[in-house]
């Protein structure tokens, strides 16, 4: 048996304010912070300049701390930047 992929569903935002409710405050901010940072540090392409690799470093740092959180309460739930 294969596995097929899965295609993302987007799901509506009474269901996602459900699941949201019983997540940790502290969790949703740190899935909040996560996607932000992980579409900042997409916006960057190389060459970097000097600030852009300090911005990006400081994105990714962002990025990291926000995936500590989220690894803690769940491995699952940890965002790489693609």
């Amino acid at each position: 048996m294969t596995a097929s992929n899965l295609v993302p569903v987007p799901i509506p935002d009474g269901v996602a304010a459900l699941i949201g409710s019983c997540m940790p405050a502290g969790v949703l901010q740190a899935e909040i912070e996560a996607e932000c940072a992980a579409r900042e540090v997409l916006s960057f392409r190389a060459p970097f300049c000097n600030e852009d690799r300090a911005d990006r470093e400081y994105a990714l740092a962002a990025l990291a701390r926000a995936n500590k959180v989220l690894g803690a309460y769940n491995p699952g739930l940890v965002l790489l930047p693609r």
